[in-house]
């Protein structure tokens, strides 16, 4: 049971990083920070790869925007995903911690 916790904890892990690396992202972009400065292109560039399928769902008059939305919402799908994968990891422990204690 405790392996599953511990699972669960590791997604919601990696899904709470992806969330962060997508946000400062955005933050990035809508500050307009230099390209050129060796973190902010690395977390754009991790933050680009991690938004694929969500890059360009939307298509508002600013580009800024329309990251901020795209990328915001890739954010908050990988949590919810994330979220929905630690409570299926956890449900079989859940399932056994209530029968042993009946």
């Amino acid at each position: 049971m405790q392996a599953m916790t511990l699972i669960a904890r590791a997604v919601r892990f990696v899904a709470s990083v992806i969330a962060v690396i997508l946000v400062l992202g955005i933050a990035f972009a809508i500050f307009d920070a230099s390209a050129t400065n060796t973190v902010v292109s690395h977390v754009n560039d991790w933050a680009h790869s991690l938004a694929g399928p969500f890059d360009g769902m939307f298509h508002l008059h600013s580009a800024k925007a329309s990251i901020a939305l795209n990328w915001g919402l890739a954010a908050v799908v990988y949590l919810l995903i994330g979220a929905i994968i630690a409570r299926i990891v956890l449900f079989p422990a859940g399932t056994v911690a209530r029968r042993s204690t009946v």
